[in-house]
């Protein structure tokens, strides 16, 4: 892990502290991951769809596309990483079936699910317009900025 990353993880860390609300704590994950590191070309979150918990909705996020507002559980890199309970990373999404595409120029994505007691409550997403972005320091970068997350949405609960 990089010392930027490890700057990142103490900002999060402090503003866990004094988050007014989960939106704004997720917000600024994603605000400040997209502005900080140069290759994550959108970063946000993926929530259980409360009125029907069978598709993830689109939470807050930062970036230079619009995402896909809603999926099906059982499609895409989110839905995989939502059903196996487990971190998707690939390094080219062209020669991934399961992804779905917000926008052409996407080359890699990592898709980190966030519990709370053991249930799906989020997934931070993040996708990268250079091929090979995801290597294992990165992915443990990202999941640390999730398991931030995840701690803080267990004391609410």
């Amino acid at each position: 892990m990089t010392p930027a990353h490890r700057e990142l993880l103490r900002e999060f860390q402090d503003f866990a502290q004094t988050a007014p609300s989960t939106q704004s704590f997720m917000q600024l994950i994603a605000k400040r991951l997209h502005e900080k590191v140069t290759r994550y070309n959108w970063t946000g979150f993926y929530l259980i769809d409360p009125a029907d918990p069978g598709y993830l909705v689109v939470g807050p996020y930062a970036g230079s596309f619009t995402p896909n507002a809603r999926i099906p559980l059982a499609t895409g890199l989110c839905g995989a990483a939502a059903t196996s309970g487990q971190v998707v990373v690939v390094q080219d999404v062209s020669k991934d079936p399961r992804y779905l595409a917000g926008s052409s120029l996407v080359k890699s994505e990592i898709v980190v699910p966030i519990f709370v007691n053991k249930q799906l409550a989020a997934e931070l997403d993040i996708e990268s317009y250079f091929a090979g972005t995801f290597t294992n320091s990165e992915q443990e970068f990202v999941e640390a900025c999730a398991n931030i997350l995840a701690n803080y949405l267990s004391k609410l609960h």
